[in-house]
């Protein structure tokens, strides 16, 4: 069992240019194999050497939208020159938990 997934970028489709409105997708089951809901949130260290945190401990997120969402996220994206992206194609990444709570986000 690997502690690395690969995630993809998402977009809530009307992102801005503060970065919010952007994230990382991961599938259901490496959300429930990584992720406590007890955390409330998670750090995720980006590939810019900044941390940014995205919620864990909404309905939605354990439903259906197993999406990290971070407008820190977003600002690296948009400065790394990942978005846009094309329909249907967004950039993939890998996300490497590294201790309880904290990720790290690579290319």
């Amino acid at each position: 069992m690997s502690d690395t997934v690969l995630v993809t970028a998402w977009s809530n489709g009307s992102p801005s240019k503060t970065g919010a409105g952007y994230g990382v997708k991961m599938s259901a089951s490496d959300r429930d194999r990584l992720v406590l809901r007890s955390w409330g949130a998670v750090a995720i260290e980006l590939p810019d050497g900044t941390t940014a945190r995205a919620n864990v401990d909404g309905d939605s997120f354990w439903r259906s939208c197993s999406e990290l969402r971070s407008a820190g996220i977003g600002r690296w994206m948009i400065t790394a020159g990942k978005t846009p992206w094309p329909k249907g194609l967004p950039p993939s990444f890998k996300l490497t938990l590294v201790e309880p709570g904290r990720f790290t986000l690579s290319v």
